[in-house]
């Protein structure tokens, strides 16, 4: 058997990873990936929402994008943790391509070992491909660098999302959309 050189175990890498797909995602996680786009489904939806509006929620673990009245596209989100819980209106003040990533100083009390900074387009990114950013508060619309987290209460307080989702919302919302999130559950059935 030949042995390879350092180098040409280098080369072979490089050359992976150039000719990946461009949208591949790293999973660090040893878990299985993740089909983000199966369980994005188009709903019917209470009229009173505006189309435009974004109603979280956290009972459902879904975000609902409001497209026509009476309509809503679903999207599963991973929601805030018991001691993050939190309900209320926001807009949409900023939105961002690849943001970079600043833990808060509780957060590095609680976790030491995490990095004072991540730079957007990083593939550890906590913050994922996309952000919209709600109101004057630290909560963000989110990718992840960690799909299998959606569907389970695990944020800060943020709504994380996969990116192939965030991406799609992204290019659909405004600055200044409507964002209500809540713990009321709505369930809503699948337009057929």
């Amino acid at each position: 058997m030949k042995r390879m050189t350092l180098a040409a175990v280098a080369v072979s890498a490089a050359f992976v990873l150039l000719t990946a797909p461009a949208q591949a995602q790293f999973n660090w996680s040893g878990m299985p990936e993740v089909n983000s786009l199966e369980d994005k489904v188009l709903v019917h939806f209470p009229t009173k929402y505006k189309p435009g509006d974004i109603v979280v929620s956290f009972g459902d673990r879904r975000l609902y994008h409001v497209v026509k009245p009476g309509r809503a596209i679903s999207y599963p989100i991973a929601i805030p943790r018991a001691q993050s819980r939190w309900q209320g209106v926001q807009r949409v003040t900023r939105k961002r391509v690849n943001p970079s990533w600043t833990p808060t100083p509780s957060m590095r009390r609680e976790n030491p070992k995490l990095p004072a900074f991540v730079p957007g387009g990083h593939p550890r990114n906590p913050m994922g491909v996309r952000a919209l950013y709600l109101g004057s508060t630290l909560y963000r619309i989110h990718g992840t660098d960690a799909p299998w987290t959606i569907g389970k209460n695990v944020s800060k307080g943020c709504i994380r999302m996969h990116n192939a989702h965030v991406v799609e919302l992204y290019d659909q919302i405004r600055v200044g959309a409507k964002v209500l999130s809540t713990w009321k559950q709505f369930r809503s059935k699948r337009v057929i």
